[in-house]
């Protein structure tokens, strides 16, 4: 071989293992390129197993293998959750559907719901024993809430001017916190009533609370729970927020697939929030019935956004629910419901464009535990 050519080939291999090195310092910065950090805030003092699309995708790795870090702040309810977005400290909050509407029509605030998923299941819980027996009955007495700032709070004075009754003069709300504490108000007559969601309303009869439950018949078909976030963040990245909402949506498949094993991959991921008071078996059987209960409410919202889109919003809901409240007295003035809303064409079906068949596959084989 000339000497040229041995120079030439030298050249090759050089310039090729200098190539490879480059190619392997990218792969190595593409595999160390650190995940960018997320906040979503809930309005609850204890994430338990009830919100399985915003959990499952942490315990499952959704996000992360999305580029994204998540992590859940609690507060203390959708109002907090919202001035929380306002100020930048979060990205995204699990917000009611009233308090979505109030932000836009009242306080001009560009919230948008991002994905549906839940109806309003809010009832009021009497003891079974109790002389209440209609709403028009609660005229004088004390109803206890989670707080004063959840979205509950619109509904239930709404429901009671319904009714006849000034809800700032004939009833007292007080604001009990959730869970245990809020059952023993009502246990040792600090309130003769609560008002709470549908699987908070399961969580005192899984601790023994015989109760009946008034509620407005409307209510079931209307949006309540919605996955949230600021107009400035789907501008500033609509890419997180597509795959944000894209993790929920799986694990919300993945939850109504297998609700069993949701609840087992929350107990082995969140631990902190596993019940406590009754051995195993009980506890495990609690925890499925609140899970199941949530379950019903986002099928139910999923029937009534159409059906077959996760996550998936209906602005003729939003825009009754709006209704509902202008008729209440809760707002004073009405939006195009659309503009409340993330409506992009092509936003939700790119949410629910996944390997479904994995998903479902993954979920009943347990895979994660």
């Amino acid at each position: 071989m000339s000497l040229h050519l041995k120079s030439a080939f030298a050249r090759l291999a050089a310039g090729l293992a200098t190539l490879g090195l480059l190619l392997s310092a990218c792969m190595a910065g593409a595999q160390t390129k650190p995940l960018k950090p997320v906040t979503i805030a809930l309005g609850t003092q204890v994430v338990n197993v009830t919100y399985p699309w915003l959990t499952l995708p942490i315990a499952l790795g959704y996000w992360k293998a999305e580029g994204y870090d998540v992590k859940i702040v609690t507060t203390g309810g959708s109002l907090q959750g919202i001035q929380q977005m306002v100020a930048g400290g979060v990205d995204f909050a699990q917000v009611n559907s009233t308090g979505l509407i109030q932000a836009n029509t009242e306080n001009n605030v560009a919230v948008r719901g991002v994905m549906g998923t839940g109806v309003i299941d809010w009832g009021i819980g009497v003891p079974q024993d109790s002389p209440v027996k209609t709403v028009a009955d609660l005229k004088g007495k004390k109803i206890g809430i989670f707080s004063l700032g959840t979205g509950g709070m619109p509904l239930l004075k709404g429901y009671l001017r319904a009714n006849g009754i000034n809800p700032d003069t004939e009833v007292q709300i007080i604001a009990t916190g959730a869970g245990a504490p809020a059952l023993e108000a009502m246990r040792a007559g600090r309130v003769q009533a609560l008002m709470f969601w549908g699987s908070a309303l399961t969580g005192f009869q899984n601790a023994g609370a015989n109760m009946r439950v008034l509620f407005d018949p409307t209510w079931r078909s209307l949006p309540d729970f919605t996955f949230a976030t600021m107009q400035k963040t789907i501008d500033a990245d609509p890419a997180m927020v597509e795959a944000i909402a894209r993790g929920a949506a799986k694990a919300t498949l993945f939850a109504q697939t297998n609700p069993e094993c949701a609840r087992q991959l929350h107990w082995k991921n969140f631990a902190s929030t596993k019940p406590t008071g009754a051995d195993e078996a009980t506890l495990a059987r609690w925890d499925l019935a609140l899970l199941q209960t949530q379950l019903q409410t986002m099928a139910d919202a999923q029937a009534m956004n159409g059906g077959t889109l996760i996550g998936a919003m209906s602005p003729a809901a939003y825009g009754r629910m709006q209704d509902v409240m202008l008729k209440d007295g809760l707002i004073k003035r009405t939006l195009p419901a659309e503009s409340m809303l993330y409506l992009k064409p092509g936003f939700v079906e790119a949410i629910n464009r996944f390997d479904r068949n994995a998903i479902v596959e993954a979920a009943k084989a347990c895979k994660g535990l």
